[in-house]
């Protein structure tokens, strides 16, 4: 697997692998018994470089780029999927946002706590009955009132909205303007009144890192802990969530190799009429399927993440990659539910709940219908996928120190 990857990011693999067996898989059960949020794991996680690849030195990241923090991705999920669920908060989209929107001052009073695992970050964009359009659908609002915005409305499927120190809202500020009536904001739940999260009950996901529907009510974010101008909100999240469909997919694959690997230590193991069920030809079927499929999907995720280091156009190979891999887990964790039969229901495998996240990373952070539809538009001629790469003004945390411009 790692023949041809980089000397230095095949031994992050073997870093975080190690992080993830001694520091986080004996411990993740407990907390999840007690649907506590492990913020002392997720500070060792900071702490250890894992939020940072794609960040400069200057804001404590680690510079190492977009395909090693898709390996990080892949090897976090792989080995504890629930852990991994706070890595948009920490390390891609929430400090991105902050990154290439905000002011100096903004990101390095904000960015390196996040990074570090210190503070506990958010995004906020969707709401309900937003669909694939929750900018142009967006009702939240954001009225400017002296030193202060008060924001009203409510959000939904907000990660971690409920433990937050820091995190990055989006509300209209001009209601009659779509899309480009939506404003960026830093918010900071714990120090402003007005912010209500409530954890939504989701079947099979984790217990400690919740998603939740947020209800705002007068909420106050200072004027100057809004990012960019006003109006800029949907300039910043396009630029922050196209490098996400990197790791978003990177998290798919880890899905897809831990179920089949689960799956193939099974079919050894289980026996049936007194030969290992891995010697039956339809087990080994489902098997070879599984393995080629992941295989497809790392290379085009890793393609992906190599393009985006090199500075090329991204959004239409990331999208595909996204897509891709997206199927990939649903199909090998339904076949590895097979695999198992009555026992990839029942809790004590990790199948069952592996199973639960392949149908989010379907669904959710990038629904494949709306993949679909870009990769389509895109071969048609409709709408070229790319067509914006290299006129943003937004800056790149890759290429971009922050450190240049104090």
């Amino acid at each position: 697997m790692d023949e041809l990857l980089p000397e230095e990011i095949s031994a992050v693999r073997d870093s975080i692998n190690r992080f993830m067996e001694t520091e986080v898989n004996p411990y993740m059960d407990e907390f999840e018994a007690r649907g506590e949020l492990p913020r002392e794991l997720v500070r060792k996680c900071g702490a250890a470089g894992f939020y940072g690849a794609v960040f400069p030195d200057s804001v404590g990241g680690s510079n190492l780029g977009y395909l090693a923090g898709a390996v990080i991705q892949e090897e976090m999920v792989r080995n504890e999927v629930r852990f991994a669920a706070a890595n948009n908060q920490q390390g891609s989209t929430c400090p991105t946002c902050i990154y290439v929107g905000g002011t100096p001052e903004q990101i390095m009073k904000y960015v390196p706590g996040l990074l570090a695992g210190e503070t506990i970050g958010m995004m906020s964009l969707t709401e309900s009955g937003g669909g694939s359009d929750p900018l142009g659908n967006m009702k939240t609002t954001a009225t400017r009132d002296g030193d202060v915005y008060r924001i009203n409305g409510s959000k939904m499927w907000a990660s971690l909205s409920n433990e937050t120190d820091v995190g990055v809202l989006f509300a209209k500020t001009d209601l009659n303007a779509g899309a480009d009536g939506v404003s960026a904001f830093i918010v900071e739940p714990k120090k402003y009144p007005g912010w209500d999260a409530k954890p939504v009950d989701m079947m099979g996901l984790s217990k400690c890192f919740r998603s939740c529907a947020v209800y705002l009510d007068d909420f106050i974010v200072p004027v100057e802990n809004r990012l960019g101008e006003e109006g800029d909100g949907f300039k910043i999240v396009m630029r922050a969530l196209q490098p996400g469909r990197v790791t978003v997919g990177a998290k798919a694959l880890g899905v897809a190799r831990a179920c089949f690997e689960d799956a193939v230590r099974y079919a050894n193991e289980r026996e049936l009429r007194g030969k290992p069920i891995g010697r039956f030809q339809m087990i080994q079927a489902d098997i070879a399927e599984m393995a080629t499929a992941m295989e497809a999907t790392r290379a085009l995720i890793y393609e992906a993440a190599k393009r985006a280091d090199a500075g090329l156009p991204t959004n239409r190979i990331a999208s595909i990659a996204k897509f891709n891999a997206s199927l990939t887990a649903k199909m090998v964790a339904d076949k590895a539910q097979q695999i198992f039969g009555g026992y990839g229901m029942a809790l004590e495998y990790r199948v069952s709940h592996y199973k639960c996240y392949a149908d989010l990373f379907f669904t959710g952070e990038g629904s494949a219908n709306v993949q679909r539809e870009l990769i389509a538009q895109d071969a048609l001629g409709y709408k070229i996928a790319d067509r914006h790469h290299g006129t943003s003004t937004m800056r790149d945390p890759r290429t971009h120190d922050i450190a240049d411009e104090l």
